[in-house]
């Protein structure tokens, strides 16, 4: 030949594929001490690439994008807070590169990020899937509606399915909040279906359960938190809980650097073999009532408790659990620990519980912890 082509500055490392809506693509220049964090960002070998929002009536071979850029002060603001935090927790300990994959969209539903074979995998949604033939939908101007089926998924997602990546971090659900354990179905949906197009069946997919916030709807947000602890069943999933992190009052919780590391945490753990201590908070295992028929007893995954306790000190109350009678009427009740790994949950003016639940409502900002300082994810239970 006559011609060379050289190609410099390549890196070889760990690539996380970041997606889901505003909370994944909200920056790191609008994160927690944004000025900090961009004066420090010196990490030439954390990589990030951005895909602009675009939508599509058929799968497409290429996307638009600006490339790949180094960590410096210069880039860093517009990178997903998540992602780059994720990044800085797993590069120091795996001393390795990483790539982040910027594919995010504000205020989407899962709905169009989830291809053909996803929606076919799951047969609750089948009424989608009968019809993917009409999807997505056009305005009457002839614009793709970017909130249907496939429609995020044709433009951003299927050009990169010969690209190999690590695993998909995930933070959505806003846009679905009030679907309840349906949203579940969907979340399967998408990881099935990403699994298999991107032809990594073990794929890990690790995702944030959404933060308290004032939707006026009090107890739609705990179905999807139900949802989302619900798909942990799904092998390869890890989620990191941020009921102690959000901000009622912003749907933008600031604190990435958090969500960023328990995330990290799960994906230490589970995929790189990294003993990093507990990596979850309590997560709901049963309940009975081996303590007596007044009480109910509150059993979590072995795992995640180590040493059950308050977050604002060992002398407080535990929060915001109630049970309910055969009557299903709801009653505050006090919680306490039993040897650190399981709780023991009555009221007085419940003489027969047959239910409990935590955290039951969207304002609900709860207290349990385990040694690690890890929230307990919300959840509802009735005994067997």
């Amino acid at each position: 030949g006559s011609s060379t082509l050289e190609i410099k500055n390549v890196l070889v490392g760990e690539v996380w594929f970041c997606s889901g809506q505003s909370n994944m693509e909200w920056t790191v220049s609008r994160s927690n001490n944004p000025q900090e964090e961009i004066a420090a960002a010196n990490h030439p070998t954390i990589r990030h690439i951005k895909f602009p929002h675009q939508t599509a009536d058929k799968p497409q071979s290429k996307t638009k994008t600006q490339g790949w850029t180094e960590t410096t002060p210069a880039t860093v603001g517009n990178y997903t807070g998540v992602g780059y935090f994720f990044a800085l927790n797993l590069q120091k300990e795996l001393e390795v590169p990483i790539g982040l994959i910027g594919c995010n969209w504000g205020g989407t539903r899962i709905e169009p990020w989830t291809p053909p074979v996803g929606f076919q995998s799951v047969p609750a949604l089948k009424d989608i899937s009968d019809n993917l033939a009409n999807f997505p939908t056009k305005n009457a101007n002839g614009q793709v509606q970017h909130q249907t089926p496939l429609a995020i998924y044709n433009a951003m997602v299927h050009p990169i399915l010969k690209y190999r990546f690590k695993g998909a971090l995930w933070y959505q659900g806003e846009s679905n909040n009030g679907e309840g354990m349906l949203y579940h179905e969907k979340m399967k949906a998408l990881i099935l279906g990403w699994r298999k197009v991107f032809d990594n069946p073990e794929m890990p997919f690790h995702f944030v359960q959404l933060a308290p916030y004032k939707y006026n709807r009090p107890e739609a947000l705990p179905g999807i938190w139900e949802a989302q602890l619900k798909t942990l069943s799904i092998k390869n999933t890890g989620m990191a809980v941020t009921v102690d992190i959000g901000n009622v009052k912003d749907i933008h919780p600031r604190n990435k650097q958090e969500v960023g590391r328990r995330l990290a945490l799960w994906s230490l753990t589970k995929d790189y073999g990294c003993d990093v201590g507990p990596y979850s908070g309590p997560l709901f295992l049963k309940a009975d009532q081996r303590e007596g028929k007044d009480c109910i007893a509150v059993w979590f995954q072995k795992e995640t408790t180590g040493g059950l306790k308050a977050s604002d000190g060992e002398d407080k109350p535990l929060t915001h659990f109630e049970i309910a009678g055969k009557d299903g009427k709801w009653h505050p009740a006090t919680a306490f620990t039993v040897f650190g790994d399981h709780l023991i949950v009555k009221s007085d003016e419940v003489k027969e519980p047959v239910a409990v639940r935590y955290g039951w409502n969207e304002l609900a900002e709860p207290n349990l912890v385990n040694r690690a300082g890890l929230p307990a994810s919300p959840f509802r239970a009735k005994l067997e």
